[in-house]
């Protein structure tokens, strides 16, 4: 599959495991980059009722540094409420190529020093000012099926 959906220092268990379940029924891998806040042990998911977390594709990195060099080729795209692009003017079309989604942490987001080597491929998904922010979940899976739709739902 060429789209990883990448969440930067989660929080908030049931958010990862929203993000789980969105990753199962698309076929999407999920990345996880350390520190988590909170333990992804059999025992914390079993108690969270996930019936689907032997059919999630997913690695746990020690912390960005260790992110990027296993995955140190492919297209790297922030989801950040400062990126000037919206979701959808982000070109997710070709099947050829691995595109990352990477996904704040809940509270903080992303520090400037990562952002700054990736300003042109910092979106947003657009809002009104009503609310700061959308659940990461909810962003994940917006931003997912925008990806999947642009690559006309190949191999769902």
């Amino acid at each position: 599959m060429a789209i990883h959906l990448v969440q930067y220092a989660p929080e908030i268990p049931q958010n990862t495991l929203n993000i789980m379940r969105t990753c199962v029924g698309t076929g999407i891998q999920l990345h996880l980059i350390k520190p988590l806040g909170f333990k992804l042990d059999e025992k914390n998911i079993i108690r969270s009722g996930v019936d689907y977390i032997k059919d999630v594709k997913y690695f746990v990195y020690e912390n960005w540094e260790d992110f990027m060099m296993e995955n140190s080729s492919g297209n790297f795209y922030f989801c950040t409420q400062n990126g000037q692009k919206n979701h959808a003017q982000i070109d997710f079309s070709n099947i050829d190529q691995e595109y990352f989604i990477i996904l704040g942490s809940e509270s903080r987001g992303f520090s400037k020093e990562m952002l700054q080597p990736h300003l042109e491929n910092c979106f947003r998904v657009p809002m009104n000012e009503h609310v700061e922010s959308l659940n990461v979940s909810s962003v994940a899976a917006i931003v997912a099926y925008e990806a999947l739709r642009q690559q006309r739902f190949f191999n769902l």
